[in-house]
């Protein structure tokens, strides 16, 4: 069987691919399930320094299965209880929770349909670029249930501002890549064919930095999101910095700005 999640590992980097392209990449159980385990396998891994998150085919992701989903529902006598349904639910919104702790920084590459499910994916990552044809959003709402799911009613404000959230949110209405570029929701926007070569700068970015160094940053971006004061903030960097400062990686970093060379540092 074809299997729905590819990983491939380059020099310290994971390419991660939805591979459902016939489905849009959907998210059916075998797709929920491989992207936990990818995910939670992130914590420990050293490895791995920056994740690449794509779509296979045109698009990349169109949410949950829902085909699969009602002929699951169609096989049950009577509808699934309260606690499998939040078992269900709370299945998927693991994924972005594991995205966001994982120390690695994400970057979803975003095109054709991102909506529903997919929509929150591509919000937890750290960057977003767009392909042209990029069409996003909060899914849900037009299916009778409620705007905010799977965390994009925490993404959405910190990102766009409540008055876009909020209308992307309560409408379910598509964002594409140019007005999600305006207001800051993709940093850049390409054609399709040209994703992965606009993920490359980024993560050539990302590798100069000290291992250590680019974890530690996302850490302290997630908590600055949500600090309650300045103070809260300059204490998280402060750590950061003097944690950072006692590493080899950072007499290494030294000697290579001096010499204007790369670093090389010490897989750690």
């Amino acid at each position: 069987m074809t299997s729905p999640l590819l990983i491939e590992h380059h020099d310290g980097v994971d390419w991660v691919t939805l591979n459902r392209p016939d489905s849009l990449n959907a998210l059916d159980p075998s797709l929920i399930d491989a992207l936990n385990v990818y995910f939670q396998g992130l914590q420990r891994n050293r490895d791995t320094r920056v994740v690449v998150l794509r779509g296979a085919g045109a698009n990349f992701c169109a949410g949950l299965d829902l085909k699969h989903a009602m002929a699951r529902r169609g096989t049950q006598t009577e509808p699934p209880g309260v606690t499998e349904s939040l078992d269900s639910q709370r299945r998927i919104a693991d994924i972005v929770m594991l995205m966001r702790r994982a120390p690695q920084p994400i970057i979803a590459l975003v095109q054709g349909a991102a909506a529903g499910g997919g929509f929150a994916l591509a919000l937890a990552a750290d960057i977003r670029i767009a392909a042209k044809n990029a069409r996003m959003n909060c899914a849900f709402i037009k299916l009778g249930l409620g705007g905010c799911d799977i965390g994009t009613s925490y993404f959405l404000p910190r990102l766009v501002g409540v008055s876009v959230a909020s209308e992307l949110i309560l409408t379910g209405r598509f964002i594409n890549a140019e007005r999600a570029l305006a207001v800051g929701l993709v940093s850049e926007v390409v054609e399709a064919a040209d994703l992965d070569a606009a993920a490359n700068p980024y993560v050539d970015a990302m590798m100069t930095a000290s291992p250590v160094g680019l974890r530690l940053s996302k850490e302290c971006i997630n908590m600055s999101v949500d600090a309650g004061s300045i103070e809260a903030v300059i204490a998280m960097e402060d750590r950061n910095q003097v944690l950072c400062s006692r590493s080899e990686d950072f007499q290494e970093g030294i000697r290579a700005f001096l010499e204007k060379r790369k670093p090389v540092y010490i897989r750690r």
